[in-house]
């Protein structure tokens, strides 16, 4: 794991695939409705409160290093209002166009069948928000207990954070946090995070080198291509 730059090429090889149910293909839009866990009422509650650029839309330029691109700088701020919890662990970064949920499945079920505790972290999800945040040896999503009684040790944190910043803290930025947070509670042995964005502010970029076990880039193509500078080279650059 000493690996500092890996650059993975995946091509799908499935050229078939099934029609979605229209249950799938309204699960697929749920991107923050979180209505079968009345116990994570009070998260679902504060999370659904910020910006949501998954449901809006990703304004142009957001993703380069450049002065219309997001502030990294409150993901820094927040993460160090939350005690620094990427000190705890490394990491594996997986930016990319398409491949990267899949990716970060393979990389995570390799690590767990050697014995490591492993946390993965992915976007979006399709029917809870527990499914972007999976824990341990067993890799299953974090349950509704740990991820409720996390958010309300936090809470006061995150509150003053997000009035700090005038109310610009992000649904992704948060739940990023979140996720890291997890990771240092459940002290896993390395971290598998999925990238959202990808561009060159995206909220995952906090992790700082030292932090950083590999960083894979997987297939690039021309998604989110005004919010990436505009061309194909533009996006490899962000994602890079």
């Amino acid at each position: 794991m000493k690996i500092r730059k890996l650059i993975v090429s995946q091509r799908s090889t499935l050229t078939h695939r099934k029609p979605l149910s229209n249950f799938q293909l309204e699960s697929k839009q749920c991107l923050s409705s979180y209505t079968e866990e009345p116990e994570l009422e009070g998260f679902s509650q504060f999370i659904d409160s910020l910006k949501n650029y998954e449901k809006s839309g990703v304004p142009k330029d957001a993703g380069t290093d450049s002065d219309d691109g997001f502030d990294l700088g409150r993901m820094k701020r927040l993460m160090t209002r939350l005690g620094n919890p990427l000190s705890n662990f490394k990491s594996v970064h997986i930016a990319g166009t398409k491949g990267k949920g899949s990716t970060a499945a393979y990389l995570s079920n390799i690590l767990r069948s050697e014995g490591y505790s492993v946390g993965c972290y992915t976007s979006p999800h399709m029917l809870s928000i527990r499914e972007r945040m999976s824990v341990a040896k067993m890799g299953k999503p974090v349950s509704s207990n740990a991820l409720n009684c996390l958010f309300h040790s936090i809470k006061r944190s995150l509150n003053e954070a997000v009035v700090l910043e005038n109310g610009c803290l992000s649904h992704f930025e948060v739940l990023t946090a979140v996720a890291f947070a997890l990771f240092a509670q459940e002290n896993v042995d390395i971290a598998i995070i999925e990238a959202g964005l990808g561009g060159a502010r995206d909220a995952t970029n906090v992790i700082s080198s030292s932090e950083l076990d590999a960083s894979i880039i997987t297939t690039i193509g021309e998604e989110h291509l005004a919010a990436l500078g505009g061309s194909l080279e533009s996006i490899a650059m962000a994602k890079a």
